[in-house]
């Protein structure tokens, strides 16, 4: 089993300078760290949360084509990328304090997503070339009303789906092939 997840993702941007600002002051909120690429071979600028020791990070390229992003039109591409929060209050104070005053459009109010994860807390925005983001808490030891409340929406959500044998989480579950099966 892997122990860690993505090592970056790139996103190409329409005005990579202003982009850069916003995402200098967005990220230096949330306590990251930033290095570029100083122009060697291309033009990157990346933004971790752990530093000096990468976990993972995210970079921000000026694009050469393209247009404006809509994510609600669920065209190929990214829909949303998720940064993890430490807490629902830093979702909060997030919203409040630089996405509200940054003027930054909000697709999705702070709440809480039961259906997701017990606990799950998070808002969506959008950035200047239509990117869509999702600051998200999901709390590592759930309170037990977060759990009733998850198990509530599963519940409802199931009452639906008759076809379904298990719990929501089991069915939703696939099982991938291994090396030895790719063999």
């Amino acid at each position: 089993m892997r122990f860690r997840g993505v090592n970056h993702v790139e996103f190409s941007v329409l005005d990579y300078d202003n982009s850069i600002k916003f995402y200098d002051r967005m990220f230096g909120w949330l306590g990251y760290k930033s290095f570029w690429t100083l122009d060697i071979g291309y033009r990157s600028t990346y933004y971790m949360a752990r530093f000096p020791i990468p976990h993972s990070y995210i970079g921000i390229q000026p694009a050469r084509t393209g247009d404006k992003l809509r994510h609600q039109d669920h065209a190929v591409g990214i829909h949303h990328i998720a940064l993890w929060a430490r807490s629902k209050r830093e979702v909060d104070q997030f919203h409040r304090d630089f996405l509200q005053r940054e003027a930054v459009t909000i697709t999705d109010q702070p709440k809480l997503y039961p259906v997701y994860s017990p606990g799950y807390y998070a808002v969506f925005f959008v950035d200047s070339s239509g990117i869509r983001w999702e600051l998200a808490y999901i709390p590592r030891i759930p309170m037990p009303w977060d759990i009733f409340k998850s198990f509530m929406a599963l519940r409802k959500i199931r009452k639906q789906h008759p076809e379904w044998k298990r719990h929501p989480a089991k069915e939703a579950m696939r099982k991938l092939p291994s090396r030895e099966d790719l063999e």
